[in-house]
């Protein structure tokens, strides 16, 4: 409601920068559900690793497209500290860009670190609050991410480099408009939980 009430020129829409981390597997295998007759028999899924080779993708992004990502190396985990650093990142690759920059992430614990938040204040981002557990209200979570894991379905990549190129190719051929709608899409999404007080929005 405050975002709401607080921001009803949503012109500043088009400044809102966002991001947040996913793993990303290098054989993606689905489950589907196999209708058969008596006697017949089904089609053999390969049964899932327990300890699958995976890589975590970090990427920021914009109604202008993607502004930074970088996959993390083997065994390197999301800090306050590591996260501060790519924030640094992403400022340069803004620099004489976009002079104002609204800032939102959700509450993992490095987001909201204290070395974060003096981060961003030295940077000068207004941070937009977000609702804590709501991916729902999160573009990268609803729209982004949603969108790369359907990209992602059934493929099998054998190295990191081969995992790059893929996942350049996707950010690269999606449209400005997709970009743009995963942003704009906000204060509806906002109007929707307030409407049903405080109740998730349910994906078609």
């Amino acid at each position: 409601m405050d975002l709401l009430t607080s921001h009803r020129n949503y012109e500043w829409l088009g400044n809102l920068i966002t991001g947040d981390e996913k793993w990303v597997l290098y054989i993606n295998y689905t489950r589907k559900r196999q209708w058969l007759s008596a006697g017949q028999t089904g089609t053999v899924t390969p049964k899932e690793d327990l300890h699958p080779k995976k890589v975590m993708l970090c990427v920021w992004w914009g109604v202008k497209g993607i502004i930074y990502w970088e996959l993390l190396p083997d065994g390197c985990t999301v800090t306050a500290d590591l996260y501060c650093q790519q924030l640094d990142r992403v400022a340069q690759k803004l620099k004489g860009k976009q002079d104002r920059v609204y800032f939102l992430h959700d509450n993992a614990r490095p987001h909201i670190a204290k070395s974060t938040r003096e981060k961003l204040l030295k940077l000068g981002w207004v941070t937009i609050p977000h609702p804590p557990y709501s991916p729902d209200l999160a573009p990268t979570d609803y729209h982004l991410f949603r969108s790369l894991s359907n990209h992602l379905r059934e493929k099998k990549f054998d190295d990191e480099s081969s995992l790059k190129t893929d996942l350049a190719d996707f950010f690269s051929q999606k449209s400005l408009d997709f970009y743009e709608r995963g942003i704009f899409s906000l204060p509806e999404r906002w109007r929707q939980v307030v409407d049903s007080d405080g109740a998730y929005i349910i994906e078609n």
